[in-house]
Parts: structure tokens; C-alpha cells; sequence
């Protein structure tokens, strides 16, 4: 099957990021979202992006307008009823996706492939949603996508050999390394990630050592480019609790539990870099 025609159901940090790698490796896409302001910002993200790219002599002017020029924003869910593979990048919300996928799966062609970004809902749960669980699969692409080469590619237990095969094919086209993960809650990327992230809360909230300290014993002593705290604000701080409940609930083990000042800053719209403040605050 010979993918042309690409979706993404999301605009913001993850799904610019798809789409634009997607668009740069050559396809048509789709950008999608609830409204025409969040599809803008998502397509300005992208232009700066690959003004930047310009800057730094890596694509020329023609390429950057080229690769735009591949992008259709859409606030119109049936827009993508054509696509040959979709992903959905909307927020980490289990009955939102949920809806997504019932939705696509009524609208798109049988042969149409459906990827989700999801860091740590269960593929099964989300395939389950649809007459196509064979064509349901998970693509976990990291933050910033433009930047970040690995594709966490996630077999859910109906997934075909055939689904995963153009999966992965699709992945390398974009100029990424996949890596196969079964389905297990938070798969192998943010099983190992998002503890440590709590852990490094927990730090915090115990007042093992300030916000500062914690971030530079990582960085300098474990060679992290960025500290766990940062790196928080940067994920969201509401998708770093919303994956800790899902590891709590799948697992119902202890050493998953998120930590209260985690829950705390949420509460108060503490988000990180998108709300301008989180464990550190940003202009």
C-alpha cells in the first residue's frame, strides 16, 4: 500500500511536528484541529521552523515554500476522509480519542490506516473503538518532532504484520529511527521516562533539593541534555500526570503514583512552557 495522502488530527506541539515532517518527506497532509485559530498557530510554528532551516542554509526559500504549500489546514474532521494513513495527535484524553477513532473509522476507507500519538494509553483500548482493529496502531513520535529522531511504532494485539510493516516504512521516509514496543501502558518510552520524572518531583516536594539543583545533578551528572523539571515543563505538566495515571491504573503499583505537587501545580493551570509557568516560569 502506497501512502499519498497523510492526516494528522491535532495542531499543536506533536501534530505541527508531524506534519511538517511528513510534508517535508514528500506527502500531502492534512493538518487538522477543532478551530481555525489553533490550525494557524500550527502552521506559524512551522513557518518559523523552517525559516530557521533557511537561516542555517539546511533547505533553500523554494523547499520551505514547497513543503508548506503540501500542508491543507482543515477544521473539518470529513477532510480526511480520503487520507490513506491518519494519526492523531489530539490530547492525551481518553474519551476524546476515543471519539476520534469511532469517527475516522466511520468516515475513512477500508484500507485506511490509524495511528495514534498516545504516550501512554493502551492500543488495544483505542483500536477496540473501531470495526479495524487490525489497521489501528500506535506512532509515538518524541517532542520537538522536527528534531527528535525515534518513532516509538506500538503493535496493539489485533495490529497486522502489514500495518506494522508500512508503519515502520513510513517512519523511516520521515527521516526517523522506529523502535518496536508492545502494548503495555506507557510502552518502552515513557515507562522509563515519566517515573523518573515523578521521582525527580518527589525530589522537589521533599525538598531533597531545589528546582535548580535537581536539574543540574541530571544534566551534569548523568549527561542529560535537559534537567527532569524542565523537561516536564516542556512535555505539560498535565501530560506528564495524565501518563502517571495511566501507569498508576494499568500497573496498580505503588512505585507509579504521581506525586501531590505534581497534581497540585495541574490544579492551578501550572502546565509549564505552554501556561508560561510550571517548576520553572517562562516569558
Amino acid at each position: 500500500m502506497e501512502i499519498k495522502s497523510f492526516g494528522v488530527i491535532g495542531a499543536g506541539q506533536m501534530g505541527n511536528g508531524i506534519a511538517q515532517v511528513a510534508a517535508s518527506s514528500g506527502l500531502q497532509v492534512i493538518m487538522n484541529d477543532i478551530n481555525t485559530e489553533f490550525v494557524e498557530r500550527g502552521l506559524q510554528t512551522i513557518d518559523k521552523i523552517l525559516a530557521r532551516g533557511v537561516d542555517k542554509g539546511k533547505i533553500s526559500a523554494d523547499e520551505k515554500e514547497a513543503i508548506l504549500g503540501r500542508i491543507k489546514p482543515s477544521t473539518d474532521i470529513k477532510d480526511l476522509a480520503g487520507a490513506d494513513f491518519v494519526v492523531e495527535a489530539a490530547t492525551e484524553n481518553e474519551p476524546v480519542k476515543f471519539q476520534i477513532f469511532k469517527t475516522l473509522d466511520e468516515m475513512c476507507s477500508a484500507q485506511a490506516i490509524l495511528a495514534t500519538n498516545t504516550s501512554s494509553i493502551p492500543i488495544g483500548r483505542i483500536a477496540n473503538q473501531t470495526n479495524r482493529p487490525d489497521k489501528v496502531i500506535g506512532m509515538h513520535f518524541m517532542n520537538p518532532v522536527p528534531v527528535m529522531k525515534l518513532v516509538e511504532v506500538i503493535r496493539g494485539i489485533a495490529t497486522s504484520q502489514e500495518t506494522f510493516e508500512i508503519t515502520w516504512q513510513l517512519s523511516e521516509k520521515f527521516g526517523k529511527t522506529p523502535a518496536e514496543a508492545n502494548d503495555y501502558p506507557g510502552f518502552i518510552a515513557n515507562r522509563i521516562l515519566m517515573p523518573m520524572i515523578n521521582e525527580a518531583v518527589y525530589c522537589l516536594y521533599h525538598q531533597v533539593g531545589s528546582r535548580e539543583a535537581i536539574d543540574t545533578v541530571m544534566k551534569l551528572g548523568m549527561n542529560h541534555p535537559m534537567g527532569p523539571l524542565a523537561l516536564a515543563d516542556l512535555i505539560g505538566l498535565d501530560t506528564c500526570l495524565a501518563i502517571m495515571e495511566t501507569l498508576y491504573d494499568g500497573f496498580k503499583d505503588s512505585k507509579y503514583r504521581p506525586c501531590p505537587l505534581l497534581r497540585k501545580y495541574v490544579e492551578a493551570g501550572w502546565l509549564g512552557r505552554k501556561t508560561g509557568r510550571g517548576f520553572f516560569e517562562y516569558n
